[in-house]
């Protein structure tokens, strides 16, 4: 359908951010439609006494009926024409159309047909004030580099018997002896061991358990009895539906103490590889350095669209929070299949039940729908448009062989809405970025206030490596500090 088809398109507000839009469609078009579709017929279906594409419109109406045909026109009409009407009266769709009940099309009249539509709202922001974000530093700082250093200790710790006075703590390491049975009294064989190393706060077994180990020290023994968790640990869930209950003996045969290598430039040469310690310190700074220059850009755009959510004035669409979870969930299952990998071993592998996924998806929809309102009002502040230009030139950058193609093709199915609204809020972006009051993030007081957290099983001392190799891998550090 050509642009030049429409007589009329009206466009009328309605409450709760739906509108009405009344759309004519010129009786030419209508009579080529018509045409084309007697014609798709008559190549489409075996009349009697005629060759193919030869029978003529009153063969056709007798053997289908007149109303088929016209139904059938009247739907391609609809369909040709809405998407159109949308794009031309600028409106940003959030969910599908409803259509009211039309007659069908008559040769030689305009038509006219009617549907309602939920749209994108028009919120405000509390204020159009730059954003005041706050950013790692650039470049590398002492205290990072020893934070780096100490992470990296962490893979060549090794453990010592503590003294015998020594209690049980929260994130402790110890050796322990245990016996457990079932609410019917009988052993549980995969719990029974005489000597096994246990990490406190490694989510191995429930919290209660280990609070019932803290405070004991070398040789003393502590008897309870806990539920069986909905959501068992790795140790329990051998066991769920077996027992309600466990009933638990556990001794602490030594408390251990955690010894860290003294990071010297004799260390560092026989189990990194590098030089010394000067040597080290350089590599990790300039990796830190790159890896920041490399995040910076995103981190910010991140802090600004953060700080330009938490102003919006407006209760996001469900809508548009469920147009974004089917989008994020299509591009996840397809990132799935590409990689080889099943849902359930994905969910297995990031600790995940099913509904902590759809929570997680669906928290993100409705954070890039609140980001997208934001954007969208402070690109009206700023009274910024988008030419057809610009429109244009996405087409030829998506690298096509052919975007004009490709671009009349989105056209026609009333689609340009969405690449104006993309390069309209890539361009409210790129505003904020440039325009946002950026504070240093002091890193060495981010942790000031906080509780310790609990530290991760404990691991094992690594084996010897080639120079080469451990070089290659202490230098792999990761900036998530700056994150």
């Amino acid at each position: 359908m050509m642009e030049d088809s429409y007589v009329e398109t009206k466009v009328e507000a309605l409450q709760d951010n739906r509108t009405k839009v009344t759309v004519t469609v010129d009786a030419k078009d209508v009579d080529a439609r018509i045409k084309k579709t007697y014609k798709d017929f008559a190549n489409k279906y075996n009349f009697p006494g005629f060759r193919k594409g030869k029978a003529p419109r009153p063969v056709i109406d007798n053997a289908l009926g007149k109303e088929a045909v016209r139904a059938t026109v009247t739907d391609d009409v609809v369909n040709g024409s809405y998407p159109l009407a949308i794009d031309d009266c600028d409106l940003y769709p959030i969910a599908k159309p409803e259509f009211e009940d039309t007659d069908l099309v008559e040769s030689g009249k305009d038509y006219t047909f009617s549907f309602t539509i939920a749209v994108k709202p028009e919120f405000e922001l509390s204020g159009y004030e730059p954003v005041a974000i706050e950013l790692p530093a650039e470049g590398v700082t002492e205290q990072e580099i020893d934070d780096q250093v100490e992470a990296l200790c962490e893979h060549y710790y090794t453990y010592e018997d503590a003294a015998a006075a020594t209690k049980v703590k929260e994130d402790s390491y110890i050796d322990l002896a245990m016996k457990a049975t079932d609410d019917k009294g009988e052993d549980i064989p995969s719990l029974i061991t005489e000597n096994r190393p246990y990490g406190l706060g490694a989510g191995l077994f429930p919290a209660e358990f280990d609070e019932q180990l803290v405070g004991l020290k070398k040789g003393q023994t502590a008897t309870f009895t806990l539920d069986m968790p909905a959501d068992a640990p790795i140790m329990l869930s051998a066991l769920q539906g077996k027992t309600e209950k466990i009933n638990f003996e556990v001794e602490v045969k030594v408390v251990k103490k955690k010894i860290m290598p003294e990071v010297n430039d004799e260390w560092v040469k026989e189990t990194l590889g590098f030089e010394g310690v000067e040597d080290l310190r350089t590599r990790i700074a300039e990796t830190v350095t790159q890896q920041k220059a490399d995040l910076m850009p995103r981190l910010k755009e991140n802090a600004c669209l953060n700080a330009i959510s938490e102003r919006l004035e407006g209760e996001v669409p469900a809508g548009m929070v469920e147009e974004n979870e089917a989008s994020l969930i299509q591009d996840f299952f397809q990132q799935m299949q590409a990689q080889g990998m099943t849902f359930d071993v994905y969910l297995m592998q990031q600790g995940l039940t099913p509904d902590q996924f759809k929570a997680d998806v669906k928290q993100q929809a409705s954070d890039m729908a609140k980001q997208d309102l934001a954007l969208d009002a402070w690109a009206r502040h700023a009274g910024m448009s988008v030419s057809d230009e610009e429109v244009t030139d996405e087409f030829v950058k998506s690298g096509v062989e052919n975007p004009e193609a490709l671009q009349a093709e989105w056209r026609a199915n009333g689609q340009l809405h969405m690449v104006r609204q993309g390069v309209l809020r890539t361009k409210a972006v790129k505003d904020l970025m440039d325009t946002a009051v950026v504070t240093e993030l002091d890193l060495s007081k981010k942790d000031e206030g906080k509780k310790p957290a609990k530290k991760a099983a404990a691991k094992k001392k690594a084996a010897p490596k080639k120079a080469a190799e451990k070089k290659e891998e202490a230098v792999e550090v990761k900036a998530d500090d700056a994150e």
